[in-house]
């Protein structure tokens, strides 16, 4: 049941949002003429990696350059369409696709990277018994303004305790969480 739902509501989604990703797809190959996608392996339910996909904010091989995979606010490699979709979280529109192809689900742990994932403990290898998901517990609870292992704790939390309500709970406060900003803090985002 939940699958049908993750695919209706992502189906429905990737609909309403077709105006927003077409005119974010014009900004995006404008600025530079690289590709619209930003494509990159993540680590899901199990451990089985799949291809992520969200708008690309940066310049064409960022990753490559500055501090690699980290991103902070007014990185200079943020494009400034970029900028925008950060802002707005628009530039996860594409992901509604990883969930509708059955790679994602609309509420669970944020996808994380292979290098990421092997640094676990076995209490934070927990986060691989769902699908990663588009919104999650540590979503709503601060994004990457929180220090990593309470974003991996929260994740954990949410696997012990899911359920239909906690699912709608979340839903219900997503759209306060992506105004909120995406940048870690002073103590947040991935240390590695």
């Amino acid at each position: 049941m939940n699958r049908a739902l993750d695919a209706a509501a992502a189906a429905a989604g990737l609909a309403a949002a077709a105006p927003v990703l077409g005119l974010a797809a014009l900004a995006i190959k404008l600025h530079d003429g690289g590709p619209i996608l930003f494509r990159q392996r993540r680590v899901g339910k199990d451990g089985v990696e799949f291809e992520l996909l969200k708008l690309r904010t940066m310049v064409v091989d960022a990753e490559t350059r500055g501090a690699g995979f980290a991103v902070d606010e007014g990185d200079p490699r943020i494009t400034s369409a970029g900028r925008i979709l950060r802002r707005l979280s628009l530039d996860e529109l594409p992901q509604l696709w990883n969930v509708l192809r059955g790679d994602m689900s609309l509420i669970g742990p944020r996808p994380t990277l292979r290098y990421q994932v092997e640094t676990y403990t076995e209490r934070q290898r927990r986060r691989l018994e769902v699908k990663p998901g588009i919104t999650g517990w540590a979503q709503i609870h601060g994004r990457a303004r929180l220090p990593w292992e309470e974003r991996i704790e929260l994740d954990v939390w949410y696997i012990e305790h899911r359920s239909p309500r906690l699912d709608l709970k979340i839903l219900a406060r997503t759209p306060l969480a992506l105004f909120s900003g995406t940048y870690k803090g002073e103590s947040g985002g991935w240390k590695g």
